[in-house]
């Protein structure tokens, strides 16, 4: 019985530092993003990733964080660069689907990587990837349809094209307003997923949606 009980702590204690260690990663990891140290934060995540064989937000946030990378760098993009930070973030979108294909934020994240193609070359990408675009953020919808930041990132794909083709934007202005009144309810799952920012939302309705 002392040997079991003995085992029993033992098993424990290497539970609760590992669960420490993925914590603390994680934090670290979060404020080299803020800090907008955006290669750091991704080898860090994709560290965590590398560690944590079961748990899906490490590669949502490697995936994140590159498609960050394409937008901070949009004024002097090149192809090659775009085409090697979405194969990795692909990489890793893939990754959360083999873990948690039903996961909303996998609906989320791959719609973000098919908008950054369809925002640098519409030409090009708009034919293969919009519709995808659209069909990942009802999913993601369905399964969480008061979640703010879904409703923003379908508002704003939806704001980003109606404006290009000059049609008006009253729906996605109204879904940028429910996002807002659906800020005070809305609680993270656990301190690491997503979370709402409703700064960006007040300024996209006070930009566009203002007359």
């Amino acid at each position: 019985m002392k040997t079991l009980i003995t085992t029993l702590i033992l098993t424990m204690c290497v539970s609760l530092n590992a669960q420490s260690k993925y914590e603390q990663g994680m934090t670290k990891a979060f404020s080299l993003l803020e800090h907008n140290k955006l290669d750091e934060a991704a080898n860090l995540f994709e560290r965590i990733a590398t560690a944590e064989d079961s748990a899906w937000l490490p590669d949502y946030y490697v995936a994140l964080t590159h498609v960050l990378k394409c937008w901070s760098s949009w004024e002097n993009r090149d192809e090659a660069t775009l085409k090697a930070n979405l194969d990795k973030a692909q990489e890793y979108v893939n990754n959360i689907k083999a873990k948690a294909l039903k996961e909303a934020y996998a609906y989320q994240i791959q719609a973000q990587v098919h908008a950054v193609w369809v925002a640098h070359d519409g030409m090009k990408y708009g034919m293969k990837y919009s519709a995808a675009v659209n069909k990942l953020y009802d999913a993601a919808l369905a399964l969480q349809p008061k979640n703010p930041i879904f409703i923003m990132n379908k508002a704003e794909w939806e704001m980003g094209a109606a404006q290009f083709f000059g049609t008006p934007i009253d729906a996605q202005c109204q879904a940028i307003n429910r996002a807002i009144e659906l800020f005070p309810t809305f609680k993270a799952e656990t301190q690491f997923h997503p979370s709402f920012e409703i700064d960006r939302a007040i300024e996209a309705q006070k930009n566009n949606c203002t007359k």
